[in-house]
């Protein structure tokens, strides 16, 4: 069994994060001979707050770029495919309120962050963010 999107991400965040904690401590441990870094309610100040101010707290734990990003990636690993066919996009749809399954290979193009469609003359674009599952001959290869 594959790992969700979701999973990947929040271990590899978990993972930054104990790195981000032990190469501050390293550094602490360091300079911790300063009397006003003895105190570790300002050492944790302080590191929250470099953290923040750098940015990258929101750069690094962004809850939804990095999932998006793999969205991405599976779409158009699956685009590109010679056997594209083969493969079935499960997208959620909030006009008709339920889950849509789309043959890979009516996918025309990929913009930015949404697939193109062409259904019934009309384009029809479909936002990564909306993808759900992807499948390859009923097995899922890609989940949410």
């Amino acid at each position: 069994m594959k790992m969700r999107e979701t999973d990947k991400h929040f271990l590899l965040s978990l993972y930054m994060a104990v790195a981000i904690i032990m190469l501050w401590k390293g550094i602490w441990e360091g300079v911790g001979y300063l009397p006003i870094l003895e105190n570790a309610w300002v050492d944790t100040f302080l590191g929250l707050a470099m953290l923040t101010f750098s940015g990258a707290i929101f750069r690094e734990f962004d809850p939804l770029g990095g999932i998006e990003k793999g969205v991405i990636n599976t779409v158009h690993y699956v685009h590109n495919h010679p056997k594209r066919h083969e493969f079935r996009i499960h997208y959620f749809d909030n006009v008709k309120k339920k889950l849509v399954k789309l043959n890979a290979k009516d996918i025309k193009h990929i913009e930015k962050n949404f697939i193109v469609v062409h259904e019934g003359g009309k384009e029809l674009f479909i936002p990564v963010h909306r993808i759900r599952s992807v499948h390859r001959k009923g097995e899922i290869i890609w989940r949410l």
